[in-house]
């Protein structure tokens, strides 16, 4: 096994723990992405998979985020489980899924969820509430017994890590911090951080 895919079993492992713990939403996690100048932000997004490929969610693509990945495609995500005593960070270059993969994941979606992905213009300002309501009316008449297509600037994003490190809590902040990083030649190592 390469240090790469024990890093991901370990991720999992822990994703695992957190879902077992009963964790209202264990697949939470802040994404910050940046603008080219480098000014970031952050907000909470699901993890929908993670594998040796990376780890995907999904977004519209217009929206803030989306914009962002567009110019800059590198994040960083973290995951706190405080109630299991662990985080987990993952740093990387970011990609497209692919469209195939995109329509699986949209169509396990409930139906409004789907029908949300087109009503909201995710990231622009809303005068009133009331103008979301009525395009989700619309949407919902407009797309009365069929099935719900994906729009096509809504999809998902692959984090594709070249970082990725563990944090567990300790007595007397005196945690464990191990690290998993992939050097310039494309090997990974291990290295073991003070807390």
């Amino acid at each position: 096994m390469t240090l790469y895919d024990e890093a991901i079993e370990r991720f999992q492992g822990l994703l695992g723990q957190a879902r077992d713990a009963g964790l209202a939403e264990p697949t939470a996690v802040t994404l910050a992405t940046a603008w080219e100048d480098g000014r970031p932000s952050a907000r909470t997004v699901l993890l929908k998979s993670v594998d040796r490929e990376g780890v995907v969610f999904y977004t519209n693509r217009r929206s803030r985020k989306g914009r962002q990945l567009q110019v800059n495609p590198s994040a960083a995500l973290c995951f706190l489980w405080y109630e299991i005593g662990a985080q987990v960070l993952v740093e990387g270059a970011v990609q497209a899924v692919s469209d195939a993969e995109a329509d699986v994941y949209f169509a396990s979606r409930p139906r409004l969820s789907q029908i949300g992905a087109w009503a909201s213009q995710q990231s622009e300002p809303l005068e009133r509430r009331e103008e979301l309501d009525q395009r989700v009316e619309t949407l919902e008449r407009r797309y009365a017994g069929q099935p719900v297509p994906r729009p096509p600037y809504w999809s998902g994003y692959r984090v594709v890590p070249d970082m990725i490190e563990f944090w567990q809590a300790g007595d007397g902040r005196l945690h464990d911090r191990e690290r998993y990083e992939r050097r310039f030649d494309g090997a990974w190592r291990h290295l073991w951080l003070n807390p």
